[in-house]
């Protein structure tokens, strides 16, 4: 495991489009991305962003053989400045579109309501490329952040849609402290220590 650089942004953007181009039936991602023949186009501009606000708030970790990545943020509320705004609008314009922009603010008022106010740590986003999709290279990638936060005394706190991912986070510690079904699709928050 490795902490991503910079340098990595297009590196981890290919992995999750990999990753998460496939799921076709409603998720968070598919909520946010628009979905017309530009999809994967404005999957790689999403995967991006995430990238760049982990990377400022957070870290992001990649895998030993470059197939699995971790995006991480351990700031509740980033600050308010013009550069994130210009941010939020490209992801608006070249990602989300406007009829969708309401869905994606409702989906992120909800999930807030499921993080505390105080400090934690949240994995903002997990995956694997496609072809090394149940190799292990996640779940390796997990247990090795895992074990670099063995000492950490803020709480982990995270959210999935999958029930396998679920199962998958339940074997790491976690456990399901709520579920929230209101947007047509599970989302399960998970939480450790």
């Amino acid at each position: 495991m490795r902490k991503a650089t910079l340098s990595d942004k297009q590196l981890v953007a290919e992995i999750l489009v990999s990753a998460f181009a496939p799921l076709t039936k409603m998720n968070s991602i598919n909520l946010v991305v628009k979905q017309d023949a530009k999809r994967l186009e404005r999957m790689h501009v999403l995967m991006e962003y995430l990238f760049v606000r982990s990377i400022r708030y957070g870290a992001v970790y990649l895998s030993d053989n470059n197939k699995a990545c971790l995006l991480t943020r351990e700031e509740h509320s980033p600050p308010l400045s013009l550069t994130s705004i210009r941010e939020d609008l490209t992801l608006v314009r070249k990602c989300i579109g406007i009829t969708r922009v309401f869905g994606a603010l409702r989906r992120q008022r909800i999930v807030n309501r499921h993080y505390p106010n105080t400090p934690h740590i949240r994995p903002v986003i997990l995956g694997a490329s496609h072809e090394a999709k149940g190799k292990g290279s996640a779940a390796r990638l997990l247990l090795q952040v895992h074990q670099s936060y063995r000492d950490n005394t803020l709480p982990v706190i995270l959210d999935a849609a999958d029930v396998a991912n679920v199962k998958l986070y339940e074997r790491f510690g976690f456990r399901v402290i709520s579920k929230e079904e209101s947007l047509g699709f599970p989302i399960y928050f998970l939480r450790m220590n």
